[in-house]
């Protein structure tokens, strides 16, 4: 229960618009490669590249060749000043150049018979501050007399083009930049704490354990799945789990010996390997890992095996939000979970809702042919919690029966 996921689409334009960095990363790069690609077959050329100006070097940002011809490599780089690029920027060289062994100014530049270059076009690409980024060129090995003004002025308006795309792509970088910060902040100093949420049992009218989830103290103020999200974002998703799962686990020993501690993990945290490592000085027989309907699962073998030996010990696995999608059900197909918790969505209303209540009735219809237990989330009223009786759930958890909050003296 430690995140909630938004509704999602697929579409990659609205997934940019959502602030999405990487498919717009992913959007950006395909954009600028098509765009060399057009540049580059429209014009006859060999080569097509992006370059960058940057401490007084000219890099190889973006390239498209013919295949036959490999000539420049992403990454490349080289002095600003023994470039075309550069000489264009400042007007030593024109913006067209028909056959390069013919211009005066291009004979002391080495790419002129190293490459060799022939025909040459190349534009600044300028930032909306004025700022020149780099350029877009493009270019050939023999002359070609056919080049003209509207040649260049398709390849200026494709700069321009270009140049939005970078300034998004940018600004993606420093929003990378500072949640990756942001994220590394929060794990050198600890800056959230772990609360405790009971978990009822219903038949024996006890409490069987206790979840724990994070809070932040840490700006912005914002949800704890947020967190977690963006620290996926800059990949510490992992180490963040990590020190939230460390975090509680010093509180195992307040808790009772009847009651047991559930701990959230992602399918990636587990792969790690290292939760074997932070378990090791406790009893397995008094935790629970929690994976939620919304982590997406790529290797379910590879995840039962890494679970295997941990349960084999007495670690108990639940699958959180079951109901809330179908990935919910594979999971609990997959992993034979020991606790399926019914997903607030479901145990909303259930009192009022006949398809909810049918729905929760067909899981404990399921639990009780696997063995496994089913444990409904988010009961905040007394008819939910009566309603949920009826159909023979037997564990629950909710505001009804207890806010998360510090451990009980």
């Amino acid at each position: 229960m430690e995140a909630e996921a938004s509704n999602a689409t697929e579409h990659p334009l609205v997934d940019i618009s959502l602030g999405r960095d990487a498919l717009a990363e992913a959007s950006t790069e395909r954009a600028l490669h098509e765009v060399l690609h057009a540049i580059r077959t429209h014009l006859g050329m060999e080569v097509a590249f992006i370059s960058e100006f940057e401490a007084e070097r000219r890099i190889f940002r973006f390239v498209d060749e013919e295949p036959a011809v490999p000539l420049l490599k992403v990454g490349a780089s080289g002095p600003l000043e023994e470039s075309y690029c550069q000489r264009v920027v400042d007007g030593r060289l024109p913006e067209v150049i028909h056959d390069a062994g013919q211009e005066p100014a291009a004979l002391d530049l080495a790419a002129t018979w190293e490459v060799p270059i022939g025909a040459h076009l190349s534009v600044p690409i300028r930032m909306r501050d004025g700022s020149v980024y780099g350029t877009m060129c493009c270019f050939a090995r023999q002359p070609n007399a056919t080049l003209n003004e509207r040649d260049l002025a398709m390849m200026r308006v494709f700069a321009d083009f270009v140049a939005r795309q970078l300034e998004g792509q940018r600004k993606r970088k420093q929003r990378q930049k500072a949640a990756e910060a942001r994220i590394r902040d929060v794990l050198d100093h600890r800056r959230f704490h772990i609360v405790f949420q009971p978990m009822y049992d219903l038949a024996d009218q006890h409490i069987s354990g206790y979840e724990a989830l994070s809070r932040f103290v840490a700006e912005p103020i914002r949800s704890p799945d947020k967190w977690f999200e963006e620290a996926a974002t800059v990949g510490l998703r992992e180490e963040l789990e990590l020190a939230a799962i460390e975090m509680a686990l010093v509180a195992l020993p307040e808790i009772p010996d009847s009651a047991y501690l559930s701990l959230n993990a992602s399918p990636a945290t587990i792969l790690t390997g290292r939760l074997a490592d932070l378990f090791g000085p406790y009893p397995l027989d008094r935790l629970m890992l929690e994976i939620t309907e919304h982590d997406v699962i790529d290797d379910y073998a590879g995840l039962f095996e890494a679970l295997v030996e941990m349960r084999r010990q007495g670690l108990r696995l639940a699958i959180d939000d079951a109901g809330a999608g179908y990935a919910s059900f594979r999971h609990i197909l997959r992993l034979a979970p020991d606790v399926i918790k019914l997903d607030r969505s479901l145990t909303h209303g259930i009192d009022t809702r006949p398809e909810s209540r049918a729905l929760a009735a067909a899981l404990v219809g399921f639990t009780a042919e696997t063995g496994s237990r089913l444990l409904a989330e988010g009961v905040e009223t007394q008819a939910e919690l009566e309603a949920l009786r009826d159909i023979g759930v037997r564990k629950a958890q909710g505001y009804l029966l207890g806010r998360p909050g510090p451990l009980p003296a």
